[in-house]
């Protein structure tokens, strides 16, 4: 298997934040770290973006605030996680990163045929992606310790939900050690 690391919605407009929820800024040390190691490995690195138009559909009637608006600093990698020549980021437009992306083609144009995905928010864009990524017929694995909601409860209650799906082992959860470690011993 041929894995690469997707980063979700690790973005200036949440980490600048005066009231930026706790458990987001704590995957932020073991996610730069994780990174270093990928990278070691040559694994891809792909950060995705949202990237809303300023009255973009999403922000009418619901209540999400206008944020990540496409051309701001607000829409980029948090400069906490900066990302490396080799990274490609992505903007995406909806919650999921293969929602109206070219992703899908870009990781198969370089064999990947596994997807470890991290960031925030667990239950939403985290969630939406790797379901997206099973639905393109790649192995999945959401990387539990370098995800993060608001509310720690819905993360674990999130893991706990899909940790026995019906798609496992094409779908699973697992650790960003877990993950690294199964690479090594060629078991991913």
């Amino acid at each position: 298997m041929k894995p690469a690391v997707l980063i979700v919605d690790m973005l200036d407009d949440t980490y600048k934040n005066e009231n930026c929820p706790a458990a987001l800024l704590a995957i932020v040390g073991p996610m730069r770290d994780f990174l270093k190691r990928c990278r070691a490995l040559s694994l891809p690195v792909i950060f995705a973006c949202d990237s809303f138009l300023e009255d973009d559909f999403i922000f009418r009637g619901s209540r999400l605030k206008p944020h990540a608006i496409r051309g701001t600093a607000g829409a980029q990698v948090t400069p906490m996680l900066q990302p490396e020549p080799t990274d490609i980021v992505l903007p995406k437009r909806r919650f999921s990163a293969f929602f109206e992306t070219d992703l899908s083609r870009r990781l198969r144009a370089i064999d990947v045929d596994t997807v470890a995905i991290g960031g925030i928010n667990t239950h939403f864009c985290v969630l939406a992606t790797a379901l997206d990524a099973v639905c393109s017929d790649f192995h999945t694995i959401i990387l539990e310790d370098l995800s993060a909601v608001y509310r720690p409860e819905i993360h674990a209650h999130f893991m706990e939900a899909y940790r026995n799906s019906v798609l496992y082992p094409l779908f699973r959860i697992a650790t960003g050690d877990e993950f690294l470690n199964s690479l090594d011993n060629g078991h991913l």
